[in-house]
């Protein structure tokens, strides 16, 4: 009986042992990293998520990934990417939303596809009819090789992104576009009915996107009112006469500028009105 009862301990124990053991959590680091990126651009966001394969000493386009089959576009899940307004991308209107990204390598031009289905492990489940838009763009070759699946923005400006990807000896990259023009006009004209009146943010923007300059002039005086003493309100009211073909102006309201940074210990802004005066004296 007693050997009995220790048999079957014994198998209880070997039993929990082996369903532990079966069960057992190990954290471990991804084959693949994940990486997000937000991208601001203009006044809204861009996000991204992506999976970053290495090539770990194989040939990959042509052979790991094949040509002119779709591809996921990275490792695991597809790229998620999420606009907050609506943008265009080599010249397709894509709406505020999220989509995965899907690519279609080729020894040339490559085809990138916005999918809706953005929910998606690998490519398998792919359906043409999910296509948001599709496009096709150049690829290049690169001298030096790239390890590390990489997508990137690249070329940022209040308007504009490219994001590129590059892998191994491969890179290619989209446009993608926004207008807010309007949208910030009205929060400016909506500001200025506020107590605090953001004049010099609003002189800095019409001067930046070629917009009525006598506007921006007039609230750089009026920042320069209530800030007499900053040297950086004389660089850009400076600025905004030399644009506005007004060297003689700018070099007066620079070297004001200068002298200002001078007694203030502030060397940057010292530089940057010097500047305006060398270029409005060309």
């Amino acid at each position: 009986m007693k050997k009995s009862i220790l048999t079957l301990c014994a198998a209880t124990v070997l039993t929990f042992s082996i369903s532990t053991t079966s069960f057992a959590q190990v954290k471990l680091p991804q084959a693949s990293s994940t990486t997000s990126i937000t991208q601001g651009l203009g006044i809204k966001n861009i996000a991204l998520t992506y999976q970053r394969p290495n090539i770990n000493g194989r040939v990959i386009f042509g052979n790991l990934v094949p040509y002119n089959e779709v591809w996921r576009t990275g490792a695991n899940n597809l790229p998620i990417i999420k606009f907050e307004e609506e943008v265009t991308i080599e010249g397709n209107k894509v709406p505020a939303g999220t989509y995965g990204i899907l690519t279609i390598p080729t020894k040339g031009d490559w085809t990138i596809i916005l999918t809706k289905n953005s929910n998606q492990w690998g490519a398998y489940t792919y359906d043409k009819k999910d296509d948001l838009v599709r496009f096709n763009v150049k690829s290049t070759k690169l001298s030096n090789k790239v390890e590390t699946f990489t997508m990137q923005f690249e070329n940022v400006t209040t308007n504009s992104a490219t994001l590129s990807l590059a892998w191994e000896n491969t890179y290619t990259k989209f446009t993608i576009k926004t207008d807010q023009t309007k949208e910030i006009l009205a929060n400016i004209d909506q500001a200025m009915k506020g107590d605090k009146k953001p004049y010099l943010q609003a002189a800095q923007f019409y001067l930046s996107n070629n917009l009525d300059l006598n506007k921006a002039l007039a609230w750089a005086n009026e920042a320069e009112k209530e800030n007499p003493d900053a040297p950086y309100v004389r660089y850009w009211k400076a600025k905004i006469q030399l644009k506005s073909g007004d060297k003689k102006g700018a070099i007066a309201t620079a070297q004001k500028g200068v002298e200002i940074a001078q007694k203030g210990n502030n060397a940057e802004y010292v530089k940057l009105n010097n500047q305006v005066i060398q270029e409005a004296g060309k």
